[in-house]
C-alpha cells in the first residue's frame, strides 16, 4: 500500500473485531429515509463480489465529477445507522477516478474487522459526512468524491494528483445499537437514583438527597434481547457517570461515540458481564479509596473481541 495521509492511516475508532453479539433488527423507535442515491456514480462503477469480501471493481475512468455523490450498490436488511456516533463495522476500498487503480483497501477479514463510527469517517474526509446516513447493515455503497471533498492532504498521502476524483466502495458489514433497547424493568430499591431519558436515549440521572449506599448496588433498568456479554469480550457502551454528593456529571460518552474502556471503574465492568446486549444498567459504587460515590448509567450496545493479528 502507498503511503497514506495521517488522518486515513489510523482507520479505526478502536481495534476490535465483530463477534455477532448484537440485538437483532433496527432501533425500533427511529425512522430514516435514505433516498435513491445517484445514478451517475452507480453507472460509472461496476462491482462484483459479496458484501464483506474484497470487491472486484472497475471504474470507467477517467471519472470527472461536478459534485460528490453516492448510491447504494446493494441494500442490506440489517440495522439502520441513525446516529453519527453509532458504532459500525465497515470495509473500505479506494480507487483513483483518473486511472481506476486501487490505492487503498481494508483487510476484509472478519477476524480483524474495525469498529468505527460514521462521524469518525467524516473527520477523515469531509465528503463522507452524509454517506452513512440511514444506511443499513449488509449494504454496499459506491461513493464519488471531488478533490475538495476528499481533501488535499489525502490526495497527497495516496500519491494522487491534485485534481483526481476518488471512488470509495464501502461495505457496511454491521451496525450496532445506538441506545438501549428492550423491556423496561421494575426496581423497588429505595434510595437509588432515578433515570429519565431524552428522545434519543440520552439519560438524565436524578440523585436522591439520602446518603449513598455503603456497598455497590446494581439494577437492570432495560433488559435487552441480545446475547449475553462474555467475560472474554469487550462491550460497546454508552456511559454516563454522576457524582453522588455534588450531583454533577463526571463523564459521559453520549454524543461522542461508544467506549469499551471501563478500566477506571473495574467493578462496573464486572457488573456488565452476563448482561444482555440492548440492556441499560444502573450501578452505584460506594465511596472508598478510589474516590466518592458515583452513579453509572450504562447502555450495552454490543460486544466484540480483540482481533487476531
Amino acid at each position: 500500500m502507498r503511503k497514506t495521509s495521517a488522518v486515513l492511516a489510523s482507520l479505526s475508532l478502536a481495534v476490535l473485531a465483530l463477534t455477532g453479539c448484537t440485538a437483532a433488527g433496527s432501533d425500533s423507535s427511529l425512522t430514516c429515509d435514505r433516498g435513491d442515491g445517484s445514478t451517475e456514480i452507480r453507472d460509472a462503477v461496476t462491482i462484483d463480489g459479496e458484501v464483506g469480501s474484497a470487491p472486484d471493481v472497475s471504474v470507467f475512468s477517467p471519472l470527472h465529477l461536478k459534485k460528490s455523490t453516492f448510491a447504494d450498490a446493494t441494500v442490506g436488511d440489517g440495522r439502520t445507522i441513525v446516529d453519527d456516533n453509532q458504532a459500525i463495522v465497515a470495509e473500505i476500498s479506494i480507487f483513483s477516478g483518473e486511472t481506476g487503480k486501487q490505492v487503498f483497501a481494508t483487510s476484509y477479514d472478519e477476524s480483524k474487522g474495525q469498529v468505527s463510527t460514521a462521524g469518525y469517517w467524516a473527520t477523515q474526509s469531509p465528503g463522507l459526512a452524509t454517506v452513512f446516513e440511514c444506511a443499513t447493515a449488509g449494504s454496499r455503497i459506491v461513493v464519488g468524491l471531488t478533490p475538495d471533498d476528499f481533501g488535499a492532504n489525502n490526495l497527497e498521502g495516496f500519491g494522487l494528483a491534485a485534481d483526481d476524483n476518488v471512488v470509495f466502495v464501502i461495505d457496511v458489514v454491521d451496525v450496532f445499537l445506538s441506545r438501549a433497547e428492550g423491556a423496561l424493568q421494575f426496581n423497588d430499591a429505595k434510595g437509588m437514583p432515578t433515570v429519565v431519558r431524552a428522545s434519543d436515549g440520552t439519560p438524565g440521572v436524578i440523585i436522591p438527597d439520602s446518603a449513598a449506599p455503603e456497598k455497590q448496588v446494581e439494577q437492570t433498568l432495560i433488559k435487552g434481547e441480545g446475547e449475553e456479554v462474555a467475560a472474554r469480550q469487550v462491550p460497546l457502551l454508552n456511559v454516563m457517570a454522576v457524582g453522588w454528593d455534588d450531583k454533577k456529571v463526571v463523564t459521559s460518552t453520549w454524543g461522542q461515540g461508544p467506549t469499551g474502556d471501563l478500566s477506571s471503574a473495574p467493578t462496573v465492568a464486572e457488573a456488565i458481564v452476563g448482561k444482555t446486549v440492548g440492556s441499560q444498567i444502573l450501578v452505584v459504587t460506594p465511596a472508598g479509596d478510589s474516590g466518592p460515590a458515583v452513579a453509572y448509567v450504562v447502555d450495552i450496545l454490543g460486544a466484540v473481541t480483540a482481533p487476531t493479528q
